[in-house]
């Protein structure tokens, strides 16, 4: 297996930090270990994001607080889309849809006013951009689509985004963040998932595109910080039996390995023990008994239980509240 020098962060990630996370799906496997930690995050607020372009234009929208109306979405076999959104947030009933995405921008809004971290992943230098066969908000030509919902082949088209452009795009995108919360530090990584619909030498020129755009853009700031998950998973792994049968997405293996570098190098020591605690105890909650009755399983129950509690009198910022009740069925 090959080494791979990782730099561990001037100041690591802490307990009580708030964390938001965008991108590509596998910002979500980052995510939900850190959620299962306990630490406070706030995941995708406009769903999975591929490209810079729609990283950025999001969370532009958050700074912003954007709010959406009727007029911003449009309809597709009986279903109200926003172009800027996942398909989570779409809904047979425009105002429900409006309603939803609104609510995330808010809830958005509010979290990265307080954030102390980004973790930004990106999937794609591909971009999709509306013609003017696309219903809905007038199309310019330029304006670039977070999700295609499956819509016809001809209402877009397709744009490498070239290496200035990214750069730009995150460039202008930091320094509106700055404005917003200057103490903010932000986590640039490549996803390793493989985009082979683009094609394989296509989907190789993508991926060598944002490496050389976020190695710039880590370089110039000094709170901006490059995390490998794509080397990892690429180079160190490199083969077959770390990814799932669709030969595209890394496999628990690959996954698990990635988190388990990430948490060495992004998380201090400290922070890193008490995920050690928090593990047991969740591994503990999805115990099932076949006699529930029985004093041993309520004996367990009570165990975890002054466990927890006493925890969270050591640590008062966690939220344990679902463990406490479990654990309080005696």
């Amino acid at each position: 297996m090959i080494n791979i020098d990782l730099k561990k962060l001037p100041q690591p990630i802490r307990y009580g930090d708030k964390i938001l996370l965008t991108g590509s799906c596998f910002t979500e496997h980052i995510g939900n270990a850190l959620e299962a930690g306990k630490f406070p995050v706030l995941q995708n607020p406009n769903g999975i994001l591929f490209d810079p372009a729609s990283v950025c234009k999001s969370l532009q929208s958050y700074i912003d607080n954007k709010q959406y109306s009727e007029s911003d979405l449009f309809q597709l076999n009986e279903v109200w889309h926003s172009w800027q959104h996942h398909s989570r947030f779409s809904n047979i009933n425009a105002k429900e849809a409006v309603t939803i995405v609104n609510t995330s921008q808010q809830k958005a809004h509010a979290f990265l006013k307080e954030a102390r971290w980004i973790i930004i992943t990106l999937g794609s230098s591909f971009s999709y951009r509306l013609t003017d066969l696309s219903p809905g908000p007038s199309p310019d030509g330029e304006e670039g689509v977070a999700n295609c919902h499956r819509a016809p082949a001809q209402w877009f088209n397709k744009h490498l985004l070239e290496i200035k452009e990214t750069v730009s795009l995150l460039e202008n995108c930091y320094q509106r963040l700055m404005e917003f919360n200057p103490g903010l530090d932000i986590i640039l990584t490549v996803s390793p998932v493989r985009h082979t619909r683009d094609g394989v030498v296509e989907n190789n020129r993508s991926k060598a595109r944002l490496v050389e755009a976020v190695h710039h853009i880590a370089g110039k700031f000094n709170n901006i910080h490059y995390f490998p998950a794509y080397e990892l998973v690429i180079d160190v792994l490199r083969d077959y039996r770390f990814y799932d049968a669709d030969l595209v997405h890394p496999n628990y293996m690959a996954t698990e390995y990635v988190l388990e570098k990430f948490t060495e190098a992004c998380i201090d020591e400290s922070s890193q023990q008490l995920m050690q605690e928090i593990r047991k105890i969740t591994i503990a909650r999805k115990h099932r008994a076949f006699q529930p009755e029985t004093k041993v399983h309520q004996q367990f129950l009570t165990s975890h239980f002054e466990k927890v509690k006493a925890l969270k009198e050591k640590y008062p910022f966690l939220d344990l509240s679902e463990e406490l009740a479990y654990f309080s069925q005696t």
